[in-house]
């Protein structure tokens, strides 16, 4: 309760009965764990959900060497945001495994960090 209640005799104030109040509060405090808990397993749930939802959308793709590809620019990069989001295209020079790839660019010179 806020102290502007307690003096306007708010109907709140009026039936307030402490031994009820520290009932609740104990009862309360009994179920926090349990509360907890449930909520701890939505959230668990939910991320499973879009995990799902995520991975049903995914398509693996594999690049092969001499394949072109672009490479998505840094947000560091970008002069405003109508810039293009994406550059290249690329030649894949080596394939590294986990879609991790070396580029070059068309005329041969090697990209660093890629």
């Amino acid at each position: 309760m806020i102290p502007v209640e307690m003096k306007e005799n708010s109907p709140r104030f009026q039936n307030f009965v402490v031994e009820e109040s520290n009932e609740e509060r104990k009862v309360n405090l009994n179920q926090l764990d349990e509360v907890r808990e449930e909520a701890r397993i939505k959230a668990e749930a939910l991320k499973r959900r879009v995990e799902y939802k995520y991975s049903s959308k995914l398509r693996p793709r594999q690049f092969q060497v001499t394949d072109l590809v672009i490479r998505k620019v840094h947000p560091y990069h970008l002069e405003n945001k109508l810039s293009p989001k994406w550059t290249g295209p690329f030649r894949v020079t080596e394939a590294l495994g986990n879609g991790a790839y070396r580029l070059e660019t068309l005329e041969g010179g090697a990209i660093p960090l890629t």
